[in-house]
């Protein structure tokens, strides 16, 4: 019986198949969370826009990195907000940054659940999590409420 190569090559391609689609999504889930040095080299090469999640209180409190757009989940049309932010973004990833992780986590699972993609998790947050130092320890720039806020697209504000 003669094999035909094509065929012998179109067998071993599914048989590791599986392996190869395992191994993309893992690739793919990885780059969904991202360190704060991460986001602000991001930023500083235009790959990438942040979006600060917390309330104006811990923005007043901290301030807000600088080149981040404040965007509260805790206000009316956060989502409206949150989709403007996406779409001034084009391709770009945005990145979701909160205090320590919790909250930009949760939104980007509601998110991936919800079908949208484009979004990434800053999860060290601005104070520091487990899965590090966070934005400020790290000694990323920042800048206060008032300069962030003036800062902002119109589409976002």
């Amino acid at each position: 019986m003669k094999t035909v190569p094509g065929r012998r090559v179109f067998l071993l391609g599914l048989a590791a198949s599986p392996f190869a689609l395992a191994g993309s999504r893992l690739h793919a889930q990885a780059r969904t969370i991202w360190s704060a040095d991460e986001a602000y080299d991001a930023l500083l090469a235009d790959r990438a826009r942040v979006i600060d999640i917390r309330s104006r209180e811990e923005w007043l409190e901290t301030g807000v990195g600088a080149g981040i757009w404040p965007i509260s989940m805790h206000e009316d049309r956060f989502p409206d907000r949150l989709f403007a932010a996406k779409a001034l973004a084009g391709s770009r990833d945005v990145g979701l940054i909160c205090a320590t992780g919790g909250r930009s986590a949760a939104l980007l699972r509601a998110l991936r659940q919800a079908g949208y993609e484009g979004y990434v998790d800053i999860s060290e947050g601005m104070l520091g999590s487990r899965r590090g130092p966070g934005w400020l320890a790290a000694g990323l720039p920042v800048v206060p409420r008032a300069t962030s806020l003036a800062s902002l697209p119109d589409e976002l504000s």
